[in-house]
């Protein structure tokens, strides 16, 4: 059982094991994704250099994937790197990547023993070969697993996706008549996968990044102030439970709005 799972990992009478018990297992969202932010502030109001807010925001990857694999969701998918981090400064951007390949070797095992498939997602044959060798590797190495799917969003942006969906499309040679939203799907790097229900934004910041653009179109959305590296399973929870409340309706109405109209 998810809750016995869930309960398992979480210290006995904290907070988190209470938000845990008002969780209803039926109604979870099947895909989270989150934007991560706020590394650098985290560091600024400690008077730490910026990495250090990455380094930290290690840990809050670590518990809220296996939160995430523990409470039963079948995707999460965290922006990690976007196109435009590369306009960042070029010793930050090598520290990033340097805690990527760090994050992958110590944390492959845990990936393992969680029944978590791992996968990347973003422009990611432009990124440098020993990079690109690790996240192969921890593709390959968890492939089998049958438990939740992790994207990593590297080297992305959600307009890209589209205008690679496009490129393939034509490579594809699709007819025009046959182009739907539902075919369009199967040439994102989300193919197969469904959109999120759930997006998750930390920093208190109110937009989207040019993140999954087109997957998110009716996606439940929850922003918290918590800066990226305290994000904990506590935050998880709740955003869940959040999530929960929502009265989802899709563009349309729901059954008690439609009987009061006629």
């Amino acid at each position: 059982m998810p809750l016995d799972q869930l309960l398992a990992w979480l210290p006995s009478g904290s907070p988190e094991e209470a938000l845990a018990r008002q969780i209803n297992f039926d109604q979870l969202p099947s895909h989270i994704a989150i934007i991560m932010d706020g590394n650098g502030r985290w560091a600024s109001r400690r008077h730490l250099p910026r990495v250090e807010g990455h380094r930290s925001g290690i840990t809050a990857v670590r518990e809220t994937v296996e939160a995430s694999a523990r409470l039963g969701i079948d995707v999460l998918t965290l922006y990690a790197f976007s196109l435009e981090n590369w306009k960042r400064p070029e010793a930050e951007v090598t520290t990033l990547m340097a805690l990527l390949k760090r994050y992958l070797r110590l944390e492959l095992k845990t990936l393992l023993q969680n029944n978590i498939r791992f996968r990347v997602i973003g422009r990611a044959r432009e990124l440098a070969p020993d990079i690109q060798n690790e996240l192969a590797g921890a593709v390959d190495r968890t492939a089998k697993n049958t438990g939740l799917l992790f994207n990593i969003a590297l080297n992305y942006g959600g307009r890209a996706e589209i205008v690679d969906a496009v490129r393939k499309m034509i490579e594809a040679g699709v007819p025009a008549t046959e182009i739907d939203e539902r075919r369009f799907g199967e040439f994102l790097y989300t193919a197969g996968q469904p959109d999120p229900d759930l997006l998750i934004r930390t920093s208190g910041e109110m937009r989207v990044s040019n993140f999954l653009l087109w997957q998110i179109a009716y996606s439940e959305i929850w922003v918290t102030d918590t800066l990226w590296p305290d994000f904990r399973a506590q935050h998880l929870l709740q955003a869940v439970l959040e999530y929960q409340k929502r009265d989802r309706r899709y563009g349309g109405l729901t059954p008690s709005r439609v009987a009061t109209m006629t």
